[in-house]
């Protein structure tokens, strides 16, 4: 209930306690304290937004073909591996540290799994489960040495990376290479090119999506608002609802388009339509982490943590039990990433989770705006920035054809990184300000 001055104004009853102010922002007043936090350094997500938009207004021009369904289809499935690494890594970042196994650790668990699948011949679950329960204990040992040694996860996780990578040499074995062929854990990233959601089935994600982000959005409204505690306007809470329902709706009627004539090997009458397997799986995991992260006493912990580890150790919290966590959940999803790159190349290799892999997920985490210093980030950044890193992928990929095209993406994608980390310097300075 919104209580005026002349309340406050009144004399108090014995055993009465003085009310306060809750003065209901209007959409106004809530667009220029949000541009006052901006200046205050809290950029979160907008320079990632802003880029993405940018990068695809120009390559859209620069391609006709850029936004055609079949490229948007590629950049969602070629994507998914990095975004799930990145959003483990945003858990390590969260706290200020650094994993940089994360890559060949997705690689040797992966290989782990094509490995159990093709030699000992184990159903996908036992293989699945297999490399999510490596990719944790990675996790757990990783965190143990760094929280209980003391060892700077730069050291640890660099000696690991090397590590991983020598493991994934011996399992591969002299073949080089394992083909998996299990249908369950192709379909997922549409290896097989008729294995898509159906075309009711994406408009169903679609509405389960919106409604249930309506329905948590204005739920969170009413409590704060009944508890006294500062909101954002309706009207500003039903442009973000109307904004996820276009977007998605406009998503979900591309990838219903046939993409049949790209595919000039299928044979007639086949198909290729349909929101693909990965979409679902990864919003499966956004909502579990982001839940994780901004509903739960842990998540708290996290952010505290990374913080000021010291205040929050003497606020009770078990910060070494938190380090070793974040490192946990790290490893889990670089094992989960392995499975999904698996997935989408129909088997591995003895290069498996190596070159630039860790380093476009840090990107993609940093430049969806997840602070390097700790104490700032979001899962939904992970997305954002895998969004940006495959963007430029595709986009300079058919702009610059020849030898020198690999060459410009990365020195593309290093430049969005430093202007991303400048961002994140520039706002914390910022923030030190006020």
């Amino acid at each position: 209930m919104t209580i005026g001055n002349d309340a406050l104004s009144q004399p108090l009853r014995q055993g009465e306690e003085q009310p306060f102010l809750v003065r209901s922002l209007g959409p106004r007043e809530y667009a220029l304290d949000y541009v006052q936090r901006l200046r205050g350094g809290e950029m979160g997500a907008i320079p990632g937004l802003l880029g993405l938009v940018v990068l695809v207004i120009l390559f859209s021009f620069l391609q006709s073909g850029f936004l055609s369904a079949y490229n948007v289809e590629n950049m969602v499935i070629d994507g998914a591996p990095t975004i799930i690494m990145a959003m483990g890594l945003v858990f390590v970042l969260l706290l200020g540290e650094i994993d940089l196994s994360a890559g060949t650790a997705s690689g040797a668990t992966a290989v782990l799994a094509a490995v159990l699948l093709v030699r000992h011949n184990v159903s996908w679950i036992v293989a699945a489960l297999a490399a999510g329960l490596v990719g944790a204990i990675i996790g757990a040992f990783i965190g143990w040495l760094r929280a209980k040694v003391g060892i700077p996860s730069f050291v640890i996780t660099l000696a690991a990376f090397l590590s991983f990578q020598g493991v994934t040499v011996i399992l591969i074995g002299g073949g080089g290479s394992i083909l998996v062929t299990d249908h369950t854990l192709l379909a997922l990233e549409s290896a097989s090119i008729s294995d898509y959601m159906p075309l009711w089935g994406g408009w169903v994600l679609l509405a389960v999506l919106v409604l249930g982000y309506a329905a948590v959005k204005f739920r969170t409204l009413t409590k704060r608002r009944s508890s006294g505690l500062a909101t954002e306007p309706n009207e500003v809470a039903l442009v973000k609802v109307a904004a996820l329902a276009a977007g998605g709706a406009l998503f979900v009627y591309y990838m219903g388009i046939n993409r049949i004539v790209t595919h000039t090997f299928l044979t007639a009458g086949q198909t290729s339509e349909g929101v693909p397997w990965i979409v679902p799986f990864l919003l499966i995991l956004l909502f579990a982490l982001t839940f994780l992260l901004g509903r739960t006493r842990y998540g708290r912990h996290v952010y505290a943590v990374g913080g000021n580890d010291e205040a929050a150790r003497r606020a009770g919290i078990r910060v070494d039990v938190v380090r070793v966590s974040v490192f946990v959940i790290c490893s889990f999803l670089a094992a989960l990433a392995g499975l999904v790159q698996m997935s989408a190349q129909a088997g591995v290799n003895s290069a498996q989770g190596g070159g630039n892999t860790l380093l476009l997920a840090v990107g993609a985490a940093v430049i969806g705006g997840t602070s390097l210093f700790g104490g700032r980030g979001r899962v939904i950044d992970a997305v954002i920035g895998g969004a940006v890193v495959e963007v430029i992928s595709y986009g300079m990929s058919d702009l610059i054809s020849g030898s020198n095209g690999p060459g410009w993406q990365l020195i593309i994608t290093g430049i969005v990184l430093l202007v991303a980390a400048g961002f994140d310097a520039v706002s914390r300075r910022a923030g030190s300000r006020q």
